[in-house]
């Protein structure tokens, strides 16, 4: 009996050990391929592929993004202070989106704001930053968007997609076709619950924000050289800008503001809009308006 005891008291500590070794720190959690790609990409500081959880990036890297990068349903994308993301000139094969219930949380500050630029900085290199939500528009629920074929748009006004404060984008607005370009940020059905203040748009090949529906509140925009409209907004966007300083030393650009289609009466506050070389500043189409 003494024998059995002993050889099952050891026959215990070697599954112990076994279960030990195989539940070890050093081991790399369990993940998908497609996941793992994208993961070993940031962590080589390349931007590439749909990320499908959440992640924080490192200010400490300069990001090479090369081609689409999307954040998926469920997925958060955290940019801390000073982060910088370097596009490829690949026109519109390379952007940054936002799929509707994913989420940025873009968190640059006056001392050190988050910049996404091309290589060069020239307009039209890149497809710039677009983001879809969960709230009202025109289009209707699960509306299909110009740019990407992204989905966007259900009844949840208060809806987020994240956080955006002081951040810098430079050299966007690639052309998709004769009618269509990528604007600098675009806004897809995003609704109230989005925070987004101080953001600069330079040298965009089209329009430097537009809002295609939603409720989004924008506050401190500045808007330069960008050659379509400074501020853009259809399919009854119904939501605010307070504070931005419009610039245009460019000649051929199309407005400084112009609204589309229904009118959400968008509330527009303390604008000042400049330009060196003429142009149009306010242009409204079919039933559209606003309070300015």
């Amino acid at each position: 009996m003494k024998n059995f005891f002993l050889n099952f008291f050891k026959v215990a500590v070697m599954v112990s050990a076994i279960i030990l070794t195989s539940c070890s720190s050093d081991d790399p959690a369990p993940i998908t391929p497609e996941t793992s790609q994208v993961i070993q990409n940031l962590e080589s500081g390349i931007m590439n592929g749909t990320l499908k959880e959440d992640y924080s990036l490192d200010a400490s890297v300069i990001y090479n993004l090369t081609g689409q990068f999307i954040i998926d349903n469920g997925a958060t994308l955290t940019v801390p202070a000073g982060t910088k993301v370097l596009a490829d000139n690949g026109g519109t094969d390379v952007y940054i989106a936002v799929l509707k219930g994913g989420q940025i949380n873009i968190n640059g500050n006056a001392g050190n704001p988050v910049v996404m630029s091309s290589v060069n900085g020239n307009p039209g290199d890149w497809g710039g930053l677009t983001l879809c939500g969960k709230a009202t528009t025109t289009a209707g629920v699960d509306a299909t968007a110009e740019v990407g074929g992204f989905i966007y748009g259900g009844n949840d006004d208060t809806d987020s997609s994240g956080i955006i404060r002081y951040l810098q984008i430079v050299g966007t607005g690639a052309q998709i076709n004769s009618e269509s370009q990528y604007n600098g940020l675009s806004f897809y059905a995003v609704g109230s619950g989005t925070l987004v203040d101080n953001v600069a748009v330079i040298n965009g090949d089209d329009d430097g924000v537009e809002f295609f529906g939603g409720t989004v509140e924008v506050s401190n925009l500045y808007l330069e050289n960008n050659s379509d409209d400074a501020i853009d907004w259809t399919e009854g966007w119904s939501g605010s800008v307070d504070n931005a300083y419009i610039s245009h030393t460019v000649s051929g650009f199309s407005t400084a503001f112009e609204g589309d289609k229904a009118n959400g009466n968008p509330k527009f506050t303390n604008i000042t809009a400049i330009s060196t070389v003429g142009g149009t500043a306010l242009q409204f189409k079919k039933e559209s308006g606003g309070t300015i």
